[in-house]
């Protein structure tokens, strides 16, 4: 369950670009991560196929919360970076 956030807890916005392998096409990580995580999400762009794809989402909420979303992220097996 996600924790609430501190009330003077500064919010940062950052895009992130997520690429999925063939084996996680068909799994609900979207789904898990806005369940799990306390952040707000724009999806932005995306690209699915069947054996491969990539999202780009605007994260918001603490810088705190948005560091452990990115690191399950990539426990999951996605590769995620910063576009510029």
């Amino acid at each position: 369950m996600p924790k609430p956030p501190a009330q003077d807890e500064p919010q940062v916005s950052q895009v992130l670009h997520l690429i999925y392998p063939a084996s996680l096409v068909g799994e609900p990580i979207l789904y898990r991560l806005i369940r799990q995580f306390d952040l707000t999400f724009n999806l932005r762009s995306a690209q699915l196929g069947i054996d491969e794809g990539w999202i780009e989402i605007q994260a918001t909420g603490s810088s705190e919360e948005l560091e452990r979303a990115v690191r399950w992220l990539t426990s999951e097996g996605l590769q995620v970076t910063f576009p510029g």
